[in-house]
């Protein structure tokens, strides 16, 4: 029978690729690859049954892959959990008291502590939103000749020192109700007016002569409708404009 004929070449051909055949001496290792393909491929063709067939091509299909080192195995499992260990989660490395304590939470505990987290949140984005509109309406304030003037000469070091004098008049509760600046440069004068419209208080320019030579003196005033300053000053948002984070 078929069967059996299989069975007993498969004996004699089908032994370990690192061991010799019987009586063939010593022989390489693709030499034995190649003698068992040659002999599962002849039987191949002699044989009818599905099965049979099924069975050497199996075989056939062993013998052309080579062995496998240790490595190589250990990368066909790759990547975990079958390959290299994973490092330890930051539950790992919590004790076990605190992830206990944090594991058995009451259910009531858990819902009021997310609502806190939760109103918080609201509370801060709230916060953000409304300095937002202050300082886009304090921007908004800024003649348009003014702003592109600004925009196109950013000189944040001058403008600094503009808002602080002028956040400092502000922010003052004494009877001050006046403070005089004298900017003798027209451009420099010009970004003064628009830090003045920027936190809302009145800046006027008057000529006049000293020592032979004009002279200028921006009077600055508070105006009724004159508040805090924002949190946000002109030159973070200038700034903030700048790098596209507004």
């Amino acid at each position: 029978m078929a069967s059996a004929d299989l069975l007993r070449r498969e004996e004699e051909f089908y032994s370990s690729l690192f061991d010799s055949a019987k009586g063939d001496g010593v022989r390489s290792r693709s030499q034995l690859i190649e003698r068992k393909i040659e002999a599962l491929e002849d039987m191949a063709t002699k044989v009818s049954n599905r099965r049979s067939r099924k069975w050497l091509n199996d075989r056939l299909l062993i013998e052309l892959v080579p062995r496998l080192h240790v490595e190589e195995i250990k990368g066909l499992f790759a990547p975990p959990p079958w390959g290299e260990e994973l490092p330890l989660s930051a539950f790992c490395r919590t004790s076990v008291g605190e992830w206990d304590a944090f594991r058995s939470i009451d259910m009531d505990t858990e819902a009021r502590l997310m609502q806190h987290m939760k109103s918080s949140s609201e509370k801060q984005r709230t916060h953000v939103d409304e300095d937002e509109l202050v300082v886009l309406n304090a921007w908004r304030r800024i003649d348009r000749q003014t702003r592109e003037a600004i925009k196109r000469n950013f000189l944040p070091d001058l403008l600094e020192i503009y808002e602080e004098r002028v956040r400092t008049f502000i922010e003052d509760t004494s009877d001050k109700d006046v403070l005089v600046l004298n900017v003798q440069d027209p451009f420099q004068r010009l970004l003064l007016h628009g830090v003045c419209e920027f936190y809302n208080v009145t800046s006027t320019t008057s000529s006049s002569v000293r020592d032979g030579k004009p002279w200028k003196a921006t009077t600055i005033k508070k105006r009724q409708g004159t508040g805090v300053p924002s949190r946000i000053t002109l030159v973070s948002f200038l700034r903030m404009k700048k790098n596209g984070s507004w």
